[in-house]
């Protein structure tokens, strides 16, 4: 699904920016302080949003995981506005979750996580794009009852987790996606051992 603006490929604010919007982003510093959670396995959620979207340069992929860190629901949109503005990215963001995932405000505790993963150009280092990025996560979590999780970049160069150094070569902005089944985390094996076991054993044997 697509979220249109005028294209654009500016990585910093314009100068005709109002110094409001400009506060509206977060330095790594503020992001690092926030108390994000730390994915466990932030390959295997990449490579399966990467699976599912497929995303090209500028293009938005938020996602909303369960304790497990499963993927409830996700969405993917093209950033085309002119400014790198927080508070529209969190408006864009705030839309496409109240499409795929009903919102959580009624739980003193946020229990679902969402994740935000942005294909772009250039480098892995921090930009004021990613800083309103980061910013208007963060506010569409609270607005949307969630934990305001991981923010991931996607470069020709790989994915890099902001704030965490955590990143790999695969999957990147060029690269084909893996099939969608193996970029899932495999089923867990059944339990043996005990009676019934035994029981089926005795009859898968006859």
């Amino acid at each position: 699904m697509t979220f249109g603006f005028a294209p654009s490929s500016a990585a910093s604010l314009s100068p005709s920016t109002s110094a409001t919007s400009a506060t509206r982003l977060l330095e790594p510093a503020e992001w690092a302080a926030a108390g994000i959670p730390l994915l466990r396995n932030p390959r295997e959620v990449v490579s399966g949003l990467h699976s599912r979207h497929r995303p090209r340069p500028d293009t938005a992929v938020v996602a909303v995981l369960d304790p497990d860190e499963r993927v409830r629901a996700s969405a993917s949109f093209t950033r085309r506005q002119a400014s790198s503005d927080g508070w529209m990215f969190r408006n864009a963001l705030l839309a496409q979750l109240r499409r795929v995932i009903p919102h959580d405000l009624r739980l003193r505790t946020p229990v679902r996580t969402a994740v935000l993963l942005y294909c772009r150009d250039g480098d892995a280092r921090w930009t004021e794009e990613d800083g309103a990025w980061m910013w208007g996560l963060r506010d569409a979590c609270t607005l949307h009852g969630l934990r305001c999780g991981a923010y991931i970049t996607l470069t020709r160069d790989g994915w890099q987790v902001l704030g965490e150094g955590r990143g790999g070569r695969r999957p990147h902005a060029d690269s084909t996606p893996e099939p969608f089944a193996l970029s899932e985390a495999p089923p867990p094996l059944p339990r043996t051992g005990g009676a019934a076991s035994e029981v089926l054993r005795r009859a898968a044997a006859r």
